[in-house]
């Protein structure tokens, strides 16, 4: 029953997200740049919930993603499965308590991720290479991300604790009740 709200409170956030995506953050760009809080909700998804949860939900966020704004269909899933993937591999790696590690995790997740998507779009898509632009945007993005990550960390780590206790607890009967 309470994975089953998580999924539901998970499913509204990502409609907020989505809206601030999409709208909000439309007015307060940096450089014409936006942040990209999805690659920051799964990443927090597979840091507390494991690895195969991360990359369901980076996989699913990424179609419901792809399908909303995409030009084509799959590009983001596969982008934020991985996302979702180092999430959990970083779980056991690293400590989720300390701020900076969240933001190294960030800035990491977000390197590969955009970089992933530059260069699936330029092999699928034949677009051109523009490396000036691509890391000026990679930079401003890291940035953003960086300081909603700071704003947002007692919020990351308060939700994240509730569902990992949720997710990771062992429900082990012993021998003598």
């Amino acid at each position: 029953m309470k994975k089953t709200l998580v999924f539901v409170v998970l499913f509204i956030v990502f409609i907020l997200i989505y809206f601030f995506q999409m709208n909000f953050f439309s007015w307060f760009t940096i450089a014409g740049v936006k942040p990209n809080l999805f690659i920051i909700l799964i990443l927090v998804m597979g840091l507390f919930t494991g690895r195969t949860i991360g990359i369901a939900t980076g996989i699913i966020a990424g179609l419901l993603l792809d399908f909303f704004i995409g030009k084509s269909v799959g590009i983001t899933a596969i982008m934020l499965g991985i996302v979702g993937f180092l999430g959990g591999y970083l779980d056991k790696k690293f400590s989720k308590d300390s701020r900076i590690t969240m933001i190294l995790m960030v800035i990491l997740t977000t390197f590969i991720y955009e970089f992933g998507q530059y260069g699936i779009n330029i092999i699928m898509n034949k677009m051109p290479l523009e490396l000036w632009a691509f890391s000026k945007t990679l930079f401003v993005e890291i940035i953003y991300n960086i300081i909603l990550t700071i704003i947002f960390h007692p919020l990351i780590k308060k939700a994240g604790y509730y569902m990992e206790n949720i997710f990771k607890t062992k429900n082990i009967l012993t021998r003598y009740f």
